[in-house]
């Protein structure tokens, strides 16, 4: 036990932590690098350049003639899958902070830092790309040594392009992360921190040893759920899975046990002996709160039992994704899901029409609230269609988020701009090195959701990262917006707003809409409405046959009755015609701006 080294990287987005861990691995020999990288096997992270998902390998080391084992846990960099880290952290007792020698230290590098700590973790300072021409390793440093207080020399500089620094970094892992501590003799105590669905061999969970020792074949139970099993397979993590006879404590690896059902697994859940078991199960892992809620409805109906399966496969893989079913006027049966960010619901859209090809169509995303009657009875809405009566209504409080944004000074009047337009109350600014800024603003989280984060990056350059925390729940004044075509409301494209927001962002979705819904045989009435009061009307003008062509002179009452006779048509054709809304209408109430 004294030579396993259990260890994370943390860093912001882009900060070249994922080329780093192949670094790491090529100098082990763990793997040959065939192509760019390795660790981010999903399509979709090569795609975007973005680890979606945190990997777990294992390297050996020969240090001072001693042979070391290593545990690697890769991390994502994202705001929105920060849930991820959090597990890797938990299963880790030392941490890589890899700071971009070009960008210095972000927002969401300071709170990944912060989690790690929470978990006493030991934490190496590394400054990555010194090769950059435009690197200024010294200022970040500064900046380090400021936010950890550790010793200059601590810090290692490395490349992860030309593999500087490699070989100090993998000494550095092994004096100074502490091995794990735990007692062999004890009862079995394995932390589960990911799983993943294969559909030969069920659902494979991955887990840390605390306490004890597992064997092949052992009879194990799951603590929170009470389920049993046989471990068929157990193993350690190389790029590929490599079956061992026992895993001991400290050790890191997998258990394939037969399970075919998903809500068996639970990330976080204990397993241990059926004959020895522990007494309680390891602590440190909170559920995790979703966001952002939106509405996920399969295009064909008949679909609908697939795409619960497809969701409850991706869950298992992607422990933040949270749903349960709901229905809708307009668009049938579909679930109500929630993610943790508007990245991770486009992923997760994404990834259901590429692992799972479900097409499906997405509604506008909102937040919970809390709807106070007047008799003090308090009920969570989740989405505008489950509103009570407004007059039933005492007031609505609305969750608020307190921001942090890291920014260069230079745009700090533009980002400040732009918290005031969301409903932002300044808390403080800090000066943070040099010319770089933090400020704290309280926001409502139903003002971030849409495009806040776009329009940050936009107006501060790429430059300001952003980074926040969940700050309770404030009485606001929210209506609800309703869209309706040809007088029928469309409950999909309904959405709970501020008051003063209400008339700006009515108007707005009437004219988006009035582009994307394609002309009828009939007038189309596209209204926005606040209960029985319209605020906003576009027409889609009918698609008409010129039906007087064929009159040429003659008395104009002649016209006239042709154009009469075609108008009752249109009438009678507007009280049984039905109007599509297409998927891009949905989509572009997300972007009217």
């Amino acid at each position: 036990m004294k030579n396993i080294r259990n260890f994370c990287i943390i860093a912001h987005i882009d900060h070249g932590k994922s080329t780093l861990a192949d670094r790491l691995l090529e100098f082990t020999n763990t793997i040959q690098i065939t192509e760019g990288q390795m660790l981010d096997d999903m399509e979709l992270e090569k795609e975007r350049g973005i680890t979606i998902k945190s990997h777990a390998i294992q390297m050996e080391y020969q240090y001072k003639g001693e042979k070391y084992i290593l545990n690697l846990i890769d991390t994502p960099g994202h705001v929105d899958f920060s849930y991820e880290v959090s597990r890797s952290i938990a299963a880790c007792e030392g941490a890589l902070l890899v700071v971009d020698a070009s960008q210095g230290v972000q927002a969401q590098t300071i709170s990944n830092l912060y989690m790690a700590l929470e978990h006493d973790l030991e934490i190496i300072p590394v400054i990555n790309k010194c090769d950059m021409p435009n690197a200024m390793p010294d200022e970040v440093e500064d900046e380090i040594v400021e936010l950890l207080g550790c010793d200059r020399k601590d810090i290692i500089r490395a490349s992860a392009r030309t593999g500087l620094g490699v070989e100090e970094i993998l000494n550095a892992i092994v004096e100074r992360v502490p091995h794990p501590e735990g007692d062999e003799d004890a009862p079995l105590q394995a932390l589960i921190f990911d799983s993943v669905f294969n559909s030969f061999r069920g659902i494979i969970a991955y887990f840390k040893v605390v306490n004890g020792v597992i064997h092949k074949g052992d009879k194990v139970k799951f603590f929170n759920t009470g389920k049993e099993y046989d471990a068929d397979e157990v193993g350690v993590l190389k790029m590929d899975m490599i079956p061992r006879n026992e895993l001991r404590t400290g050790d890191v690896g997998y258990i394939i046990s037969g399970i075919k059902t998903s809500t068996e697994v639970r990330v976080g859940d204990t397993i241990t002996h059926i004959a020895r078991p522990c007494d309680k199960a390891i602590s440190g892992f909170e559920e995790v709160k979703p966001m952002v809620f939106a509405g996920v409805y399969p295009i064909a109906p008949e679909d609908y039992e697939n795409l619960r399966a497809s969701l409850e496969k991706l869950q298992l893989n992607d422990a933040a994704l949270t749903f349960q079913a709901e229905s809708s006027v307009a668009l049938g049966f579909g679930f109500r899901c929630g993610f943790l960010g508007l990245l991770h619901m486009e992923i997760v859209q994404e990834r259901l029409d590429r692992e799972f090809d479900m097409d499906v169509i997405t509604t506008v995303p909102n937040v919970s609230y809390n709807v106070y009657d007047k008799h003090g009875v308090m009920t969570e809405v989740h989405n505008p269609g489950s509103m009570p009566d407004p007059t039933t209504i005492d007031h609505i409080d609305e969750p608020y988020i307190r921001a942090s944004i890291i920014t260069a000074t230079d745009y700090i009047g533009p980002i400040m701009t732009l918290c005031l337009g969301k409903r932002g109350e300044l808390v403080k600014q800090e000066y943070v090195s040099g010319n770089r800024v933090e400020i704290y603003y309280d926001i409502p989280l139903g003002e971030i959701v849409i495009d806040f984060y776009d329009k940050l990056k936009s107006i501060s350059k790429g430059y300001a990262s952003f980074d926040y925390h969940s700050n309770g729940f404030r009485p606001s004044k929210l209506i609800k917006l309703d869209i309706l075509l040809n007088g029928e409301p469309v409950d999909a494209l309904s959405t709970l707003t501020h008051e003063s927001n209400a008339y700006d962002l009515g108007r707005r979705m009437c004219e988006k809409l009035k582009e994307l819904i394609p002309r009828q045989q009939f007038d189309i009435a596209v209204q926005a409405a606040i209960g029985a009061k319209i605020i906003a009307r576009e027409t889609i003008k009918q698609v008409r046959k010129d039906v007087t062509a064929k009159c040429y002179g003659g008395d104009v009452s002649r016209k006239r009755k042709l154009l009469e006779k075609q108008k009752r048509g249109k009438k009678r054709m507007k009280q049984i015609g039905n109007v599509e809304v297409p998927q891009k209408a949905f989509l572009a109430v997300l972007k009217l701006d």
